[in-house]
């Protein structure tokens, strides 16, 4: 493909000479530009590419796509007889351009996207599970990790820029994947990441308090994950899979059913694909699953009420993708637990140690009353570790510190990636919440020693919840980021206090 044939399938405001030259790649980051490869430059949320267009050109970049014409010289462009376009959009070019580089993968699979503030990627790496015990080839973009007909790579964002999220499509496309499960974030959305990918299911888990440093009111951010569902920026899916529990659910099922979609409702006791009645196990759960393709009940290894609702809409976006009834029931006991989601750390001690992913205060209320229904018959105590990440929604503070009191019996609150603040400061706005509730808790900025307090704290038959960081792996500070893995220096911890060890699972 050459720039003429390339810039031909994109929407162009203007343009300044062409050239019949092989292009190489498309970038939007100047230090990735090879020879021969187009750079994007556009405007984003922290900086504009458009500053680095003569790194680009120096670079070797064969022409240059801007979003702002008036912010480089063009004279300089003229002289070297470099070929330009300008765009009204960057981040669409920048779709319209890989796209049509990397070979219109989205021509050739079928997507399922995933959006809510809990859950997606739970219900992301089931629902690829439950594809590839059906035989489907997949791929899959999240928060853990991204995967390529089963090869595991980094994930560097919940959801890529189109750039690289059109490289993995491609890849997984030559080798025979039809299907892609990707989770979708409401900034992805609002910042139109998902330009030129149609979904043909789209999944909403629930929408709780979460990203308001970047949406400002909830109505905002309610707007952003719509736009998956009512095809005013983003096609509309052929399938909606809503959960009826969710209080904004009839409102999103309105939005979707007027742009074209079905409608599938899905929950605990509500829904037409619903458990029906359940019951949680030390291993998991068992469920009486009643759905319009059938009723049946099933084993699943996933602990947790809300794990029942991970699974249920990862077997309805499944179905709605033509797997069968059957296929998905017997598939459903081999589905593994996902990393950091509700995470066992197992050392041999007599109490449990659990890992998970809450960070916002709904997730934190939904864990605390799982730990509580395990020591429903025991009378045991609940023991939770959390913190709140620094540069992010402050107003949701006080509140993660109430649901934290409320569902605990002791808590130690600590740091969760502080970035640029102090964390003492983050607590003191933690602490108000805690002691509203009149829960005993004590505060320890090091999130080892903190980690370390609540397990040395924790007796036979007691639950201890380390929540926030979940399946990641650094923790983020002012002046640097350190490895830290909240699994691994827990079951460290264990074995310092002289537990046997096995490896966390």
């Amino acid at each position: 493909m050459n720039w003429n044939e390339l810039i031909a399938e994109m929407t162009v405001v203007d343009s300044t000479g062409g050239s019949d030259a092989a292009v190489t790649g498309v970038e939007y980051d100047s230090r990735r530009v090879r020879p021969g490869a187009v750079f994007v430059a556009m405007k984003g949320g922290t900086t504009d590419g458009n500053r680095f267009i003569d790194k680009a050109i120096a670079a070797g970049a064969l022409g240059i796509i801007t979003d702002s014409a008036q912010s480089f010289d063009h004279l300089m462009v003229y002289q070297i007889g470099l070929p330009a376009i300008e765009v009204e959009r960057g981040r669409r070019a920048l779709a319209e351009a890989s796209a049509a580089f990397f070979g219109h993968p989205e021509r050739k699979l079928s997507v399922i996207g995933i959006t809510g503030t809990n859950g997606k990627t739970t219900t992301a790496l089931l629902t690829e599970s439950l594809l590839n015990a059906a035989g489907r080839k997949t791929v899959l973009v999240g928060t853990i990790e991204y995967h390529v007909d089963g090869e595991v790579r980094r994930s560097l964002h919940t959801t890529p820029e189109p750039r690289d999220l059109y490289e993995l499509m491609g890849e997984g496309a030559v080798r025979g994947a039809t299907e892609l499960v990707t989770e979708v974030s409401s900034h992805a959305l609002d910042q139109g990441r998902m330009t030129g990918i149609g979904f043909d299911v789209a999944v909403f888990t629930n929408l709780t308090r979460d990203h308001l440093d970047y949406h400002k009111t909830m109505d905002n951010y309610f707007a952003a994950k719509r736009l998956l569902f009512d095809g005013t920026r983003y096609p509309a899916p052929r399938v909606a899979v809503i959960n009826a529990g969710d209080e904004r659910a009839e409102e999103l099922a309105a939005a979707a059913r007027a742009a074209g979609a079905e409608i599938r409702f899905y929950g605990i006791g509500k829904g037409e694909w619903r458990a029906a009645h359940y019951k949680l196990t030390p291993a998991g759960a068992e469920i009486e699953l009643e759905t319009p393709a059938g009723k049946a009940k099933i084993i699943s290894r996933l602990a947790g009420e809300v794990n029942i609702l991970n699974l249920l809409a990862a077997f309805t976006a499944a179905q709605a993708r033509g797997i069968g009834f059957a296929e998905l029931v017997a598939a459903v006991p081999l589905l593994k637990p996902v990393p950091g989601r509700f995470q066992s750390v197992d050392a041999g001690q007599p109490f449990t140690a659990i890992v998970d992913y809450a960070h916002t205060d709904d997730a934190l209320i939904n864990l605390t009353a799982l730990a509580r229904q395990m020591t429903a018959q025991t009378g045991k105590r609940v023991i939770t570790v959390f913190g709140c990440g620094g540069d992010r929604d402050r107003t949701k503070r006080p509140k993660m510190g109430l649901a934290a009191g409320k569902g605990s019996d002791f808590v130690v609150a600590t740091s969760d990636n502080p970035r640029s603040e102090d964390p003492a400061a983050i607590l003191a706005e933690i602490e108000p919440g805690l002691k509203e509730t009149g829960v005993r808790y004590t505060v320890e900025i090091d999130r080892a020693a903190a980690i370390r307090l609540a397990l040395d704290e924790a007796a036979a038959g007691d639950v201890v919840l380390i929540a926030g960081k979940g399946h990641e792996k650094e923790q983020i500070l002012a002046d640097r980021t350190i490895p830290f893995d909240d699994a691994e220096v827990a079951l460290a911890a264990l074995r310092a206090m002289g537990y046997g060890g096995a490896p966390c699972i």
